[in-house]
């Protein structure tokens, strides 16, 4: 089973790498690993650097690497949706494991969701983690 994985720097992005970590050891699953962005900076490297202190301390080996989408200035949330989407279609992912914030239905309408975007396409099964 391969299972995607989007982090977003967020805690509730790395509770849900740690959630997938635990799944993948559990169910022999292999971890995809990507953080979208719409360019490298020191703070993507350091989400990288922290996911993969996370995956080395739960013995889990996984592919990790950084998506550069420059189209991620604009409804970021929906864009990503979008991107996860693609990934999944691309490399034919069975299961996509993803935090979810929690925003207000003022923040979705203003940034969207990734999380809602990839539920509402019923292309593979997600498992959210708050």
């Amino acid at each position: 089973m391969d299972v995607l994985v989007p982090i977003d720097g967020s805690e509730c992005s790395f509770r849900a790498l740690q959630f997938a970590a635990n799944f993948a050891r559990n169910f022999g699953a292999t971890l995809h690993v990507v953080h979208f962005s719409d360019e490298a900076t020191d703070a993507t490297d350091e989400i990288l650097s922290r996911a993969r202190s996370v995956l080395d301390a739960e013995d889990v080996d996984a592919e990790l690497r950084l998506s550069e989408d420059v189209q991620l200035e604009f409804r970021p949330g929906d864009r990503v949706g979008e991107n996860v989407l693609e990934l999944v279609e691309e490399n034919d992912y069975d299961h996509v494991i993803m935090g979810h914030h929690g925003s207000g239905a003022i923040e979705r309408a203003i940034l969207g969701s990734a999380a809602e975007t990839i539920v509402r396409a019923e292309a593979v099964p997600v498992t959210i983690v708050p």
